[in-house]
């Protein structure tokens, strides 16, 4: 299911693709069918107290002779995806007073509710698992123990029998989703740039930071890595052609890796480029008459529009979730402030006031915030402002600097770099400032870019 990037070749193998209804991986459908209850109100995420849920995850049942390795593993990922989402706490199921093993789900068991309600359940999570030699098919559905154990939602994934790791990322972002309306991060991905093979290269990892791999091994510089609405490609800057920086990208699916705007006509280097919410066009840093501006330009190459026109450095944009307007980073002012301008251009308007130095906007995906990097004292702090600047704070602040933010696909996490440990690592943390994780452990680690839901 976890599909690494080519490192810079052929095309990559078949798309990850993940629905509503499923799972599309290496050919193989994981067909969801969904029954879903009324769900509850999400979940304040920047409520400072303790506000998770407690769920119980039984052992699923096992269909099939030899599935107990693969429902061992599934077991552990669901209980570690939702432990990652901030959301659920699980229950030690020594404390259960019902059944460890779910029953088989076919079968008219009565749940007896009030067992799963006297250890402070709000949630169980049932299921069976299947197993062939390369096939797997699991079942699972999710209980409202609240409400007299109603089935708030029910599934079924279908996959090789090697998938197992992300079908259970997969089922706690859906019980995720069963009592908050929106699913889980677990079974993302997060894209960064690291040195630990000795250059700067683009990695990615599951956003829990299992599964690393490298994605480019050109052994250039290579920054900015830029995630495509779809998940099928990462846009990136590197110094490998002709020693200047260039705009590649990796693909995996259909579209074409290598670099891009090729018979472009830049005003002078191409420093970065982001991808617009729709995938259409790109906002792209380039070189003019001596100063970085922002334009933006259509995938294919046409339709170039200078959106800056300024002796200012202008760097960093940042699209808003709609399409309609750019975050970016400009120095008009004397020191790099926050501005927003339409996404056609116009006049830009001053974000933040607050702090000498703030750079790198991130707009979160549900379009209430923006987070940024804002020098304190002598190191950087990530602080979240709403986009008209009317309520501006920090939320994650040390002694050493935390740099370039990027929200996961949910708004509820984001991640970002620190040399909080003497080396800069990327860490993961709820909104809220809570559920602090680091997720490297080796190298120098920055730029992380977190990728979309799979498709």
């Amino acid at each position: 299911m976890a599909i690494p990037l080519q490192p810079e070749g052929p095309a990559m193998s078949s798309a990850i693709r993940r629905g509503r209804v499923g799972l599309l991986v290496s050919g193989s459908l994981l067909a969801a069918t969904v029954a879903t209850g009324q769900p509850r109100s999400p979940i304040d995420v920047f409520d400072p107290r303790d506000r998770t849920l407690k769920v119980a995850v039984q052992h699923f049942a096992q269909t099939s002779g030899g599935a107990s390795r693969v429902a061992d593993e599934l077991h552990s990922n669901i209980l570690g995806g939702l432990n990652f989402s901030g959301i659920f706490t699980v229950l030690d199921e020594r404390a259960f007073l019902g059944p460890v093993k779910s029953p088989r789900l076919g079968a008219r068991a009565t749940v007896p509710c009030s067992s799963w309600r006297q250890i402070g359940a709000d949630a169980l999570v049932q299921g069976e698992v299947q197993a062939s030699a390369d096939s797997l098919k699991v079942r699972f559905q999710v209980l409202d123990v609240s409400r007299g154990c109603r089935r708030q939602k029910s599934n079924q994934f279908d996959a090789k029998r090697n998938q197992a790791r992300r079908v259970g990322k997969a089922i706690a972002d859906d019980v995720v989703a069963a009592f908050t309306g929106r699913p889980g991060v677990a079974d993302t991905e997060i894209a960064f740039v690291s040195n630990r093979g000795g250059s700067k290269e683009v990695h990615v990892m599951d956003a829990d930071g299992q599964q690393l791999r490298g994605a480019t091994r050109n052994r250039s510089i290579n920054s900015f890595p830029d995630w495509s609405p779809d998940g099928s490609a990462i846009l990136y800057t590197t110094y490998r052609h002709r020693n200047r920086p260039t705009l590649f990208l990796l693909t995996r699916g259909r579209k074409s890796p290598g670099r891009i705007l090729r018979n472009m006509k830049a005003p002078g280097a191409l420093y970065r480029g982001v991808y617009s919410p729709d995938g259409g066009r790109l906002a792209l840093v380039m070189s003019k008459a001596g100063a970085t501006e922002i334009f933006t330009i259509d995938r294919n190459g046409g339709g170039l529009r200078n959106l800056t026109r300024s002796r200012a450095i202008e760097v960093s944009p940042a699209w808003s979730p709609d399409g309609r307007r750019i975050a970016f980073v400009s120095d008009r002012s004397g020191a790099p402030q926050i501005y927003v301008m339409s996404a056609e251009g116009g006049a830009p308007r001053r974000l933040t006031y607050n702090g000498s130095y703030n750079t790198s906007p991130t707009w979160s995906p549900d379009g209430q915030w923006i987070a940024y990097e804002s020098r304190v004292g002598g190191q950087f702090d990530i602080w979240l402002i709403d986009p008209e600047g009317s309520t501006n704070q920090p939320l994650v602040t040390h002694r050493r600097s935390d740099e370039h933010p990027s929200f996961a696909p949910d708004s509820r996490k984001l991640a970002f770099s620190s040399t909080r440990r003497g080396r800069a690592d990327i860490y993961v943390v709820d909104i809220s400032g809570a559920n602090l994780r680091r997720v490297t452990d080796r190298g120098e680690n920055t730029a992380p870019d977190w990728g979309p839901y799979r498709r």
